[in-house]
């Protein structure tokens, strides 16, 4: 598999459900529109899948989040910014004729 580490957080666990959500919510609607037809066709339902989507993200906004797990793999280390160093004072020169 990956080398990932899923968080367990209920925030991200309560979000993890969207996708299953939107997937159950149409097939009922489609079955809804299939059975009843008339007022329960799909163009007329169409909207509850927004307010699935906003109660999941709701919920999880809610949902605390201890023990949240930000990113999986930890970057590394970028290197130190060093400031430019001003440049060595160069020693007067002697000029030719003198």
């Amino acid at each position: 598999m990956s080398d990932r580490i899923r968080c367990r957080c209920q925030s991200c666990t309560i979000d993890s459900f969207m996708g299953p959500a939107i997937i159950t919510t149409i097939g009922v609607l489609f079955l809804l529109a299939q059975m009843q037809g008339g007022y329960f066709s799909f163009g007329h339902t169409w909207p509850v899948i927004l307010l699935v989507i906003g109660l999941i993200k709701l919920a999880s906004a809610v949902a605390p989040r201890t023990g949240h797990v930000t990113d999986s793999v930890p970057s590394p280390n970028p290197a130190p910014v060093r400031a430019p160093q001003a440049p060595a004072p160069t020693p007067p020169q002697q000029g030719q004729g003198q």
